[in-house]
């Protein structure tokens, strides 16, 4: 199974607010995941990214890929 650690949207119409998940790579964006791994939320100003440092680096250690987005994120935040 390829675990992969991408953002699920959350929130109302026109506010987003995203959760960082381990999922498996096959389910969809919003469905079934493995593990919460953070949050994301795009509205406050700077935008708020919020990480459990262990479970990022136990999926990552188990294998699970990250998704360009959460990547990204993770780079302007200083946490990869």
């Amino acid at each position: 199974m390829a675990v992969r650690i991408r953002l699920m949207r959350m929130g109302a119409k026109k506010r987003p607010f995203y959760r960082i998940v381990a999922a498996d790579a096959r389910a969809p964006r919003d469905g079934r995941f493995l593990d919460i791994v953070g949050t994301y939320n795009p509205l406050t100003d700077p935008p708020e990214v919020k990480v459990d440092q262990e479970k990022l680096q136990r999926w990552v250690s188990q294998g699970a890929q990250l998704t360009g987005t959460v990547k990204g994120l993770l780079k302007t935040q200083g946490l990869l």
